[in-house]
């Protein structure tokens, strides 16, 4: 197995992850409609080690560029692998949507629907973004590529303070913490 084939696998396992994330998302929605609570709420802490699990093993991804020599930054060929999978650097990375989103979030009010603030990080985005970054992706073909990359930089953030997590399901909101990060440039 060749270097690039194994930051291709490290690529499939973290959308992998983030697909078994969303769906516990939604599972925690229809909990919570027919009043589920308790349910809902260890769908929520499983989530949250689901979440810890991918930090780990991105920073096992960082670890293996770096003993293969590899700047993150890099770009490998843009040839797939037989399973469809996406070579590691041809996607926009997360960290770049931390600022667009937090810019959106403001320039909505604060908090908006996700749908909006997609909507307006595409706009911000879209000299960034590349034509896979708009690819479905192969695990599930209804969710764009840039989506769930955003998902998953929402869920930084939140934990990180920059966004607010008690909003409700549907809607992201700035923090205090965001605007002052925005502000002083500190992202």
């Amino acid at each position: 197995m060749r270097e690039d084939e194994v930051g291709a696998l490290f690529e499939a396992l973290l959308e992998k992850i983030g697909l078994i994330a969303n769906g516990l998302g939604e599972e925690v929605v229809a909990a919570l409609r027919v009043g589920d609570y308790e349910g809902a709420r260890h769908m929520i802490e499983h989530a949250s080690r689901i979440a810890k699990f991918r930090e780990k093993v991105q920073a096992l991804q960082k670890e293996w560029e770096s003993l293969c020599g590899k700047e993150e930054s890099s770009v490998q060929s843009i040839k797939r692998t037989n399973r469809g999978r996406l070579p590691r650097g041809l996607r926009t990375p997360e960290r770049a949507f931390q600022r667009p989103i937090l810019e959106a979030l403001v320039e909505l009010g604060g908090e908006a629907p996700v749908g909006e603030v997609l909507k307006l990080v595409a706009k911000k985005m879209e000299p960034q973004l590349t034509r896979y970054d708009w690819e479905s992706l192969p695990s599930n073909p209804k969710v764009v590529r840039w989506h769930n990359t955003a998902q998953w930089c929402r869920m930084v953030l939140v934990r990180e303070g920059l966004m607010r997590r008690d909003t409700p399901h549907g809607i992201w909101a700035i923090s205090e913490e965001g605007r002052e990060a925005l502000r002083d440039g500190r992202i």
